[in-house]
């Protein structure tokens, strides 16, 4: 079983809380069309509530050269379920523009040593998405 197939089950298990490195951080499950596959994946990730109860999700990649297999499904579909939670729910994700990432970002970094840590370790542009609410 691989290290993420074990922290959505406990994910599961546990109404959304996790042990180990995660512990106390906030996690969602995002359910993720693949771009080129068509397959369903699940991933953990981390995530932030802006101020209008939208979810912040970041394509760090811990710190990789590349961009996570995640960001170039939610590109090609946006619209996709995520596990918050015990709740499930519809979410449109949008990335985030220069001009609104940049004060937000600001305030990722001062909150998140590991996000510091991320952006050293690599040359490019690490995206941020809003996952907004769907009715």
């Amino acid at each position: 079983m691989d290290y993420n197939h074990r922290i959505i089950q406990q994910f599961r298990a546990n109404g959304g809380h996790v042990g180990g490195l995660f512990a106390g951080t906030p996690l969602l499950l995002l359910h993720h069309v693949g771009a080129n596959s068509g397959l369903v994946r699940v991933t953990p990730l981390a995530y932030t509530l802006d101020g209008d109860g939208r979810y912040v999700i970041v394509a760090s990649n811990g710190g990789s050269p590349t961009h996570p297999g995640w960001y170039h499904n939610l590109k090609a579909n946006p619209v996709v379920e995520v596990e918050v939670g015990s709740k499930t729910f519809m979410v449109r994700a949008d990335e985030l523009t220069d001009a609104a990432r940049r004060p937000l970002w600001t305030k990722l970094l001062a909150a998140s040593p590991s996000l510091r840590e991320y952006e050293a370790k690599t040359a490019r542009h690490i995206p941020v998405f809003t996952l907004t609410r769907r009715p």
